[in-house]
């Protein structure tokens, strides 16, 4: 088989096995979004809006392409840690994998490609749930969804790089608890980061998520903060995807051939 053709059945079987445990994600792709948009979008913003939405937009409007960025990077960085550490680690499936003529490459390219359906699938579903509360217009919350995959990919191959290399999941936790938590309350995504100490918000400018909320404002039909223009935004991105994916290709490489 060729190349293009065993990763596609390594995105088949991450398919094959979703199909039976979607289940367990309804909350998180479902629930969850149209919770946070109707509390934080239509009663906070209520509020909000009485002083006057940030860039001269409803509340809600504004809040909820960063919403959808930060829901990438949330289901981005969930499937690209604990399910990566139980491949290699625990249930041994990426070993089993490669006594098929699957190799290291497909395995991990495949692992990409299927995370990239996974945003897509539940990034689809927020825009609709967006169009629905009357934050977007249709055409505007389907633009939105290719800026938020970018940015999910951001967050998967440097996660995918890191927990290669991982001894063990004693510091998952931490991952989430330091790395994910204060980029989605700090990165522009409640309040845009000129609110945020001096000192803190040259530090934003080198978040992923930062640019990824920008990127879905901007897809979205919400004016772009000054900072940078869309093409850096989406080159920051671009940069983390692709080093991202080399590194975690090399650190795969060396833990499954051991």
């Amino acid at each position: 088989m060729t190349a293009t053709t065993t990763t596609l059945r390594v995105v088949e079987a991450h398919a094959r096995y979703y199909r039976r445990t979607w289940r367990g994600s309804v909350i998180s792709t479902f629930a969850s979004p149209l919770f946070t948009l109707l509390a934080m979008g239509m009663g906070l913003g209520l509020l909000v809006d009485r002083e006057g939405g940030p860039g001269g937009v409803p509340y809600l409007t504004w809040l909820a392409p960063g919403l959808l960025a930060a829901a990438a990077m949330q289901t981005a960085a969930g499937d690209s840690s604990y399910p990566v550490m139980a491949g290699i680690k625990w249930t041994k499936s990426y070993h089993a994998a490669l006594a098929t003529p699957v190799g290291v490459p497909a395995l991990t390219y495949g692992h990409f490609g299927w995370v990239a359906c996974r945003l897509a699938l539940s990034l689809t579903v927020y825009a609709v749930i967006m169009m629905l509360v009357g934050a977007v217009s249709p055409i505007r919350g389907l633009l939105a969804i290719l800026p938020g995959i970018l940015t999910g990919m951001a967050f998967c191959t440097p996660i995918t790089a890191w927990v290669a290399q991982a001894k063990n999941d004693a510091k998952l936790p931490s991952l989430f608890r330091f790395v994910i938590v204060p980029l989605f309350l700090f990165s522009g995504t409640f309040f845009p980061i000129t609110q945020l100490p001096g000192w803190m918000q040259p530090v934003a400018y080198f978040t992923p998520l930062w640019h990824g909320v920008e990127l879905a404002r901007g897809a979205a039909g919400v004016p772009l903060s000054p900072h940078f223009p869309w093409y850096v935004h989406t080159a920051a991105l671009l940069a983390i995807v692709v080093v991202g994916g080399y590194i975690a290709l090399r650190n795969m490489e060396k833990e499954l051939r051991k």
